[in-house]
């Protein structure tokens, strides 16, 4: 096995990558992992990489890299069924044990269908038999609702990487008997085998129950795997450096695990509970002798500074002379001593999420914090040295009113204040950026029970929005349309009877509207349709170990514009 850097000259030209592992094939369990995009996005990807990392680690399985064919690939004919091959040795996909996607984003899923027709699978797993490779279907989506892609997959992994390579290895590496297989990994814990289980649905469409087929092993609902905080022990991190990604060569490295705030809408809020810091000796380890590969450095976690350690952390990373960029950064995160570590690393830009214009949408949302924090916060920000400042809001909230927009509107005109004043004193003035998205109810939250807002009415509040921040300078507005929440609200939302509706788009070229008409699938049956009074949800097929009760009680909360303090799952 080797870990040298790599210079194969392939399809897609010279690949610049150091960090690449490489192994014989013989005797091994065979996986190729897929990311449904492109090598471009896929390497950027830390879950792609972090399984990548994992699925080598065993000295009984190689695994190795296939993307999505883009550019030069589809000119010279490796779009045909039956070509797509691996980036390590250009290994038939077909030929492998295991074809393994880790998926992140709904918006990839027509992706995965093209993958298995261009490996030469058969889409649906129904008609997949001992010649094929066994396709297992992981990555954060699988956290939130599996159901949706459940007819593609042999198998889907829920939950952490981590706490699931090594019972996957272990099932599989006992033999190549594709029955045997699937029954050992129906019996571990996170694996769940879509043939095994059957829905049964009432008049009304709505599903009544999960049901194991008899003598299939199988148990409902499936414990999703976690990591224990005990064995937080090695963070993900980018395992193959290149300069050809969305980020470039950056180290990616996850320094915390969860949130405690729990947002009402948060799906990774609520799914990666409890909250779990990675040792910070091992993540200056892995920083440190990633160095000669990059100096740059992105910390990923939705809590940063719940890490007990991160002002060492980052103090540590710039003597290394690291420039730090950190995900977006919760309000009490950002204290003076981080400000000006992140600033001395060469941070010039700040992301904060205010979601609500108003206080009170703000307390809906259980949002811990004013506009008058915001504010002070911004002066802060901005006397640090921070030039812009990007901003992230939500439309289509429970109780929004008009009043509400106008409120985004006169929050972002203090800040452009605050931003205008400090840009004097230094003789320039840097920039706003706001994105405004529509509210997609996501599986696991306390909205997963709500009707999304209704295309028009999204449409209304955008117009109204646009309207309202028309003409002010130094500021951008980014708003996304209510038709494209729709899709992936339906993708989140649905049950695997939306999966035809997905291998249409991937026909068509995306053309979702055709997709439902030629399927016959009513999107505002999943999409529209107060859920509140169903049987069992689609994401019920899972057990991601939070309360329904929880969640019913956050929901009225909700509505009654009441927070909740953190921790309060009931982990």
């Amino acid at each position: 096995m080797s870990h040298a850097p790599h210079r194969d000259r392939t399809s897609r030209g010279r690949l610049r990558e150091a960090g690449v592992v490489r192994k014989t094939h013989a005797g091994r369990l065979r996986i190729a992992l897929a990311f449904p995009n492109s090598y471009f996005v896929g390497m950027s990807n830390l879950g792609f990489q972090t399984a990548y990392r994992l699925l080598n680690q065993p000295d009984d399985a190689v695994c190795e890299r296939v993307f999505l064919p883009q550019g030069p690939d589809l000119a010279s004919g490796l779009a045909r069924p039956g070509t797509l091959a691996t980036v390590e040795s250009g290994t038939k996909v077909r030929e492998f044990d295991v074809l393994a996607f880790s998926v992140s984003f709904e918006w990839d899923y027509p992706n995965l269908v093209r993958l298995l027709r261009l490996a030469g699978l058969p889409v649906y797993a129904a008609g997949r038999d001992a010649r094929h490779p066994l396709v297992i279907i992981g990555g954060a989506v699988t956290f939130l609702n599996p159901e949706p892609l459940a007819p593609f997959a042999d198998v889907v992994a829920v939950g952490e990487g981590e706490a699931l390579v090594p019972a996957l290895v272990r099932a599989l590496a006992r033999g190549r008997d594709r029955a045997r297989a699937l029954r050992a990994l129906a019996a571990e814990p996170g694996f769940y085998v879509p043939a095994f289980v059957d829905a049964r649905y009432g008049p009304d469409g709505t599903i009544e129950a999960f049901e194991p087929r008899p003598g299939s092993g199988a148990t409902v609902p499936i414990r999703k795997a976690v990591l224990s905080a005990s064995a937080c022990a090695d963070p993900p991190a980018t395992a193959v450096f290149t300069p050809d990604t969305e980020f470039g060569s950056r180290l990616l490295v996850e320094a915390v695990r969860g949130c405690a705030n729990l947002c009402r809408f948060c799906w990774a809020g609520y799914n990666y509970l409890p909250v779990r810091p990675f040792p910070a000796d091992r993540i200056l380890e892995i920083a440190r002798a990633a160095r000669p590969h990059t100096s740059r450095i992105g910390l990923v976690s939705i809590a940063l500074c719940d890490h007990p350690e991160i002002e060492r952390l980052l103090g540590e990373l710039i003597r290394m002379g690291y420039s730090i960029s950190p995900s977006s950064l919760r309000l009490d995160d950002l204290t003076e001593p981080v400000l000006r570590l992140l600033r001395e690393a060469g941070e010039r830009s700040i992301t904060i999420a205010p979601e609500a214009g108003s206080d009170r949408l703000r307390r809906v949302i259980n949002k811990h914090f004013t506009n008058e924090d915001i504010l002070s916060r911004a002066d802060l920000i901005f006397a640090s040295g921070f030039e812009n400042l990007k901003l992230y809001f939500m439309i289509g909230l429970p109780t929004e009113t008009g009043e509400d927009l106008e409120a985004i509107r006169d929050l972002v005109l203090a800040l452009r204040e605050r931003l205008i004043a400090h840009g004097r004193a230094r003789g320039r003035a840097g920039r706003i950026t706001a994105s405004v998205n529509p509210l997609v109810p996501k599986p696991g939250t306390a909205y997963q029970w709500m009707p999304m807002a209704a295309p028009a009415s999204i449409e209304r509040a955008v117009r109204r929005l646009r309207a309202l921040t028309a003409g002010i300078g130094g500021v951008t507005f980014s708003m996304k349309s209510g038709r494209h929440a729709v899709i992936q609200a339906l993708l989140s939302l649905g049950d695997r009877r939306v999966a035809p509706v997905v291998v249409a788009a991937e026909r068509n070229g995306g053309q979702w509207r055709s997709a439902l008409a030629e399927t016959g699938v009513d999107a505002s049956f999943y999409v529209h349709r107060d859920r509140s009074r169903d049987a069992v949800l689609p994401w019920e097929i899972l057990d991601s170990g939070a309360r329904t009760a929880f969640y019913r009680a956050e929901f009225a909360r909700s509505l009654r514009a009441e927070p909740t303090g953190p921790g309060a799952a009931g982990r």
